[in-house]
């Protein structure tokens, strides 16, 4: 009896070729709808101090808290997320794009 059903689904597999199935496009952690390119710049904020404004988003909230977070773990900074953009404390615009683009990340 079990037979009869792999004999069918082998009947109707035999007319496709035979080879590994593809495997799914990999992406990197984090990035699985990014489309488009990020948008990094410095902007002087309340008191005069400086940040790093990372924006252009199109993936979803908690990828973007995902990557906030390894962000300010790998530079060792603070940071935020509010609306769809990341905020690094300090000038690390050099150090920000060096690590998006590692990440796969068009900057």
């Amino acid at each position: 009896m079990n037979s009869d059903w792999k004999d069918a689904l082998g009947a109707l597999m035999g007319d496709l070729p035979q080879g590994d199935a593809p495997a799914p496009e990999e992406t990197p952690a984090g990035e699985s709808r990014q489309r488009g390119r990020l948008r990094v710049m410095r902007d002087k904020r309340r008191g005069g101090k400086i940040a790093t404004i990372i924006d252009g988003f199109t993936i979803a909230d908690d990828q973007i808290e995902a990557l906030a977070s390894d962000i300010k773990r790998s530079l060792g900074c603070g940071g935020s997320v509010r609306d769809g953009e990341i905020l690094v404390q300090g000038d690390r615009l050099d150090a920000v794009v060096a690590f998006l683009r590692t990440k796969g990340y068009k900057v």
